[in-house]
């Protein structure tokens, strides 16, 4: 900000604090507030620092630093550690601020190896025919124009308990609940059983969708520290400790975005900190389903306090928005009420679709298909990232790929998408405001079939990572 607007800024805010009634942060922020949405303060703009401004108005910093965190509150402004307070700009604001969409509007050239999406296969036919039987069917097509219990139908909390079942786990329907996918599921599960201003823990990458979920519901997440099995005991423990923790998130296999698979014993160490605590778990298998032999879910060593999130979207189809929950019983009308509250009820069409795919073997055909095509892309362009240090599972749709110094991972985002290809950095899934790590995430569960674009796409990334660490002047 130029001298002049922080003469003419100061002088407003001096006249705000001594007019009107109310807290002095609160009567400085509305001032400030004004200003920002005239645009006599611009976007981009850095202000003040806390104590410079606080000496010009004769106020405390603690009231300048509440002003400024009711602004960040609003969304006027962004605070950035070791750089200051900046006005909301849409260029100048981070990935973890602006949030992470599952879908893009690219451009008909550009290549899209940053999301994971499941892979189009066979599912368009097989719902064609679906929807056939069903038009055949007027007193089935009668009852899907009427309002369902909250928690889907009989059948459909039977259907999706069988989605859930894996190795020992063996859910009862009675606990499930129908959601519209996965991210309603979390973001019912969050309205029901946590506050604004609780603390949850999760890993120091998570989600994203969590990140923007928590961050519209004034939950504070803070985050773990994670090695190659996903979220360390010790350092969950050690949060605990210092705060007041009332949940925890965390995706025990096929980590998002990292790669990485809980062990059992690493699964019972983190129940066991969670009924040290008394803490809920929330837990997240939309990727899980991908794997073949997963260890059973932190569900089945603490069912009295695990909430498990699952859906149909990576393995069966996104498009159908099919979800499912499964809660301890006496948590379930809290979260059915949620549900009620943000749609009356899961899709009664989409369900029925769903219920029917897997009760005929359907949707496990589909999942079998999706894992095939996932290993074949791996395969496809494994060799390309030899000699480039990354993470991966077999059945996993992403690379976790480590940048080489001096290359920054914004860098590399930055130079691919010249070239026509989208990937995604760790500042995306990053929790707070501690250094992010310089690795990027990209697929190979583009929507495209085209395996020349896939090889280009991941060339062009390769070449890129082997020239920041110089490999090719060797």
């Amino acid at each position: 900000m130029s001298v002049k607007p922080i003469i003419d800024t100061v002088s407003i805010l001096i006249e705000a604090l001594s007019s009107g009634a109310g807290a002095k942060y609160k009567r400085l922020a509305s001032a400030m507030e004004v200003r920002i949405l005239e645009g006599s303060i611009e976007g981009g703009v850095k202000l003040p620092p806390h104590r410079i401004l606080a000496d010009r108005l004769g106020v405390t910093i603690g009231t300048v630093s509440r002003a400024y965190a009711e602004l960040e509150r609003m969304g006027l402004v962004v605070a950035r550690v070791g750089d200051g307070t900046f006005v909301r700009q849409r260029e100048l604001e981070r990935k973890r601020d602006v949030g992470f969409s599952n879908f893009v509007e690219e451009r008909p050239e550009q290549y899209d190896m940053g999301r994971n999406m499941h892979i189009p296969g066979s599912e368009a036919s097989l719902l064609a025919q679906s929807l056939l039987d069903l038009s055949r069917d007027p007193r089935a097509l009668s009852e899907l124009t009427l309002y369902t219990p909250d928690s889907g139908l009989p059948r459909y909390r039977h259907a999706g308990a069988r989605w859930l079942t894996h190795g020992d786990f063996q859910p009862q329907a009675e606990q499930v609940m129908c959601v519209n996918g996965g991210q309603h599921g979390l973001l019912c599960t969050l309205m029901a059983l946590l506050r604004a201003g609780d603390a949850m823990v999760t890993e120091q990458l998570t989600y994203p969708g969590l990140i923007t979920a928590a961050r519209m519901l004034g939950i504070k997440l803070l985050g773990a520290a994670m090695d190659n099995e996903g979220l360390i005991p010790a350092s969950l423990d050690e949060l605990c400790r210092h705060n007041r923790v009332s949940a925890i998130y965390c995706t025990p296999t096929l980590q998002n975005p990292t790669t990485g698979v809980m062990s059992a014993q690493r699964r019972e160490a983190i129940v066991a900190i969670c009924r040290e605590h008394n803490l809920l778990i929330i837990e997240d298998e939309a990727h899980a389903v991908l794997v073949d032999h997963r260890p059973p879910p932190l569900s089945h060593y603490a069912p009295e306090r695990t909430v498990l999130i699952s859906s149909l979207s990576k393995a069966v189809a996104a498009g159908l928005r099919v979800g499912y929950l499964h809660a301890p019983t006496p948590l379930i009308s809290r979260i059915t009420a949620s549900l009620r509250a943000t749609c009356w009820m899961a899709t009664p069409l989409t369900m029925e679709l769903a219920s029917n795919w897997i009760e005929n073997g359907i949707a496990e055909k589909l999942l079998h298909q999706q894992i095939t095509e996932i290993g074949r892309r791996k395969q496809l362009v494994q060799g390309l990232l030899e000699g480039l240090s990354y993470r991966t599972h077999p059945q996993c749709p992403h690379f976790w790929i480590e940048v080489p110094e001096p290359w920054r991972a914004s860098d590399v985002e930055t130079d691919l998408k010249l070239k026509n290809y989208l990937i995604a950095t760790a500042e995306a899934f990053a929790v707070g405001r501690a250094a992010v790590p310089q690795f990027v995430r990209v697929s190979v569960s583009n929507a495209s079939h085209n395996d020349q674009l896939l090889l280009e796409g991941f060339e062009a990334l390769a070449n890129t990572l082997r020239q920041g660490s110089g490999q090719l002047d060797e």
